[in-house]
């Protein structure tokens, strides 16, 4: 365990509860959201995080909840009675077992480099990505092993990229040389290309990047790499979609899973050939729009979406 850790501010929140024992769905669902707000556990219907404005209002909406489904909950903003104390307090938010778990499985598919498929560790990848970012986002008190776990992944992604597409590797596509952790932004509103094309940047271009999302007229910060609009450094073509455009320039359209992709968002976007699933994907960006509260919400419901298409598309090389 990491030695190092940052001090907390000595302001805790507590939620005493009693759950609903009578109501096992609601008692999940209580259990849950605790979970997800990454809550540690003092006993059972003692639940502590640490003082901040979100999870003061996190906590009163779940003791409110709970006292109107028969059971009883009150949270409570209280103070470490020493540093000793508020050292093991935050002991309950050390992370530092599931990063180590993470840099396992990164490790262990290094055996499979130059052996095994890359695209399919390249998707193993992708989900260890996503589990870093659940923890980190969970993370209230870092310590040196959330750097040893992105460094980690950063370094795997690096390699597994340059055995999926070996020509990307060898180039430096514009702008400003290699495509890595940079700054991607795009305007709104968005729709099937330019979520397409965030998906493709976070999965297969620039996974450590960051996708940001302009309003109307808004000027793109000065390092930042445009796609999705006139004038950005990827943008539609006479006959491509921007999906379609960076595909062809990043040299990933050799990737029949992308370019079958790529067959959709060129017609929900402008029409042309029909494509049997267009209508489906269609359907379930609707449902995605209508039920996320933002573009970052929503990027991440499309995300599923186009994950199942890559895997359904996916067909491995014959040995």
């Amino acid at each position: 365990m990491d030695t190092a850790r940052p001090e907390s501010s000595g302001k805790w929140l507590l939620l005493v509860a009693q759950l609903p024992i009578e109501d096992p769905a609601s008692r999940m669902r209580v259990l849950r959201t605790l979970e997800s707000l990454g809550a540690g556990v003092m006993r059972e219907g003692a639940y502590l995080l640490p003082d901040t404005a979100p999870n003061r209002q996190s906590l009163q909406a779940l003791a409110d909840y709970v006292t109107k489904t028969t059971g009883s909950a009150h949270a409570l903003q209280i103070g470490a009675s020493s540093p000793a104390q508020d050292k093991a307090f935050a002991k309950l938010f050390d992370r530092t077992a599931r990063y180590d778990s993470l840099v396992k499985t990164v490790e262990s598919l290094k055996v499979g480099f130059g052996h095994s498929d890359p695209s399919a560790i390249s998707r193993v990848l992708h989900k260890q990505r996503r589990e870093f970012d659940a923890i980190a986002a969970l993370d209230f008190f870092p310590t040196a092993a959330r750097e040893r776990a992105r460094k980690a992944l950063a370094d795997a992604e690096e390699a597994v990229r340059k055995l999926v597409f070996p020509a990307q590797s060898q180039a430096a596509p514009e702008p400003g040389g290699r495509l890595e952790r940079r700054t991607w932004v795009t305007r709104k509103p968005l729709w099937a290309d330019r979520l397409a094309c965030a998906w493709l940047i976070r999965r297969f271009v620039d996974p450590e990047g960051k996708v940001q999302w302009l309003e109307k007229g808004e000027s793109a910060p000065r390092e930042a790499v445009g796609f999705g609009y006139e004038g950005a450094h990827f943008s539609n073509t006479g006959t491509r979609v921007t999906y379609e455009d960076m595909l062809a320039r990043l040299n990933l359209g050799k990737n029949a899973a992308l370019a079958r992709i790529g067959g959709i968002v060129h017609f929900l976007e402008v029409r042309g050939t029909p494509v049997p699933e267009a209508l489906g994907v269609q359907t379930l960006l609707q449902g995605a729009l209508r039920r996320s509260p933002g573009p970052d919400e929503l990027l991440a419901e499309a995300e599923k979406t186009f994950d199942l298409l890559y895997e359904a598309y996916f067909e491995p090389p014959a040995d």
